[in-house]
């Protein structure tokens, strides 16, 4: 079975965003910051995808094997590996390593891609980005571990935006789209997605049904109903009904706005029925939850 990054770390990280009191609300993400002795880490399978910050100031020699692959190099400041979940992977290092250590649940980031930024990822990620230099991504992570040092709410607040940017400017430089086929209505590309996302987003508060979805990508609505399901996991009106309840958790970050109001603005035809819909998908009462995310 893989492995958590953390379980065969061989030192404890000097901070972990796992130990905040409240975590990042989306669950994108754990970050964790490491200043270690030279040593090494076995091979193994991991669950999620990891990506290697490299703070130190001087370079260092490093091995890494990836898949059976051995790479020998010397590891240089802001430079960024990225393991992909799945991957075999071990490592050892000469110098003292100064690294921040993000790890990213593969489901989510694929439904932060479609939902957040209307990109369809290919099902292998970040398989050809064994290492590259982006002081930005690098200033970004050291951004998120300074939020760590305190665990006031200014720093929370702080997480929870710098994980959206860190996760934002990794995807849209290096995420890797699902290749487009030559004859588009055999499938649903990412154009078919990006198009249809843009149409829920501004129809929200409005009807929506599965033949104007259909439209809107070209397809018939039969054909659109099965390459929808088979490339998206939901049917059509399943996904329609997930992101009005998404959008609904997101409005009640505001604690003096309304639950009507937010039900209408998320089309929903009024507070009862989206107090039902709300807890068949998320198991508790638009007002429970309120209360939880206002404690």
């Amino acid at each position: 079975m893989p492995l958590k990054y953390e379980d065969i770390y061989p030192s404890e990280p000097l901070l972990n965003s796992d130990a905040m009191q409240r975590p990042s609300a989306a669950g994108l993400m754990s970050v964790r910051y490491f200043r270690a002795e030279p040593d090494r880490m076995p091979e193994d399978v991991f669950s999620e995808h990891h990506v290697l910050l490299n703070l130190q100031q001087n370079g260092h020699r490093v091995k890494n094997w990836r898949d059976g692959q051995l790479r020998d190099f010397i590891f240089r400041k802001d430079e960024v590996i990225v393991t992909p979940a799945g991957m075999r992977s071990g490592w050892q290092w000469y110098g003292q390593s100064d690294v921040i250590v993000i790890t990213l649940h593969p489901g989510k980031v694929q439904h932060f891609a479609q939902a957040e930024l209307g990109m369809l990822l290919a099902p292998e990620q970040f398989h050809d980005l064994p290492q590259f230099s982006d002081p930005d991504l690098c200033a970004a992570g050291v951004i998120l571990r300074d939020a760590l040092e305190t665990d006031d709410m200014s720093s929370v607040v702080m997480f929870e935006a710098m994980s959206r940017v860190f996760l934002v400017k990794l995807l849209q430089k290096y995420g890797k789209r699902r290749t487009e086929e030559v004859e588009l209505s055999a499938r649903f590309t990412s154009q078919h997605y990006q198009r249809v996302l843009a149409y829920v987003q501004n129809r929200l508060d409005q009807t929506i049904t599965v033949d104007q979805m259909a439209s809107e990508a070209g397809m018939s609505p039969s054909h659109f109903a099965r390459v929808f399901k088979e490339t998206l996991g939901s049917t059509p009106m399943q996904y329609v009904m997930a992101f009005r309840i998404e959008q609904a958790m997101k409005m009640m970050e505001d604690a003096a706005r309304p639950l009507g109001d937010i039900a209408f603005a998320c089309g929903f035809s009024d507070q009862a029925h989206f107090t039902r819909s709300f807890k068949q998908v998320v198991g508790q009462t638009p007002r429970a939850y309120r209360a939880t995310i206002n404690a």
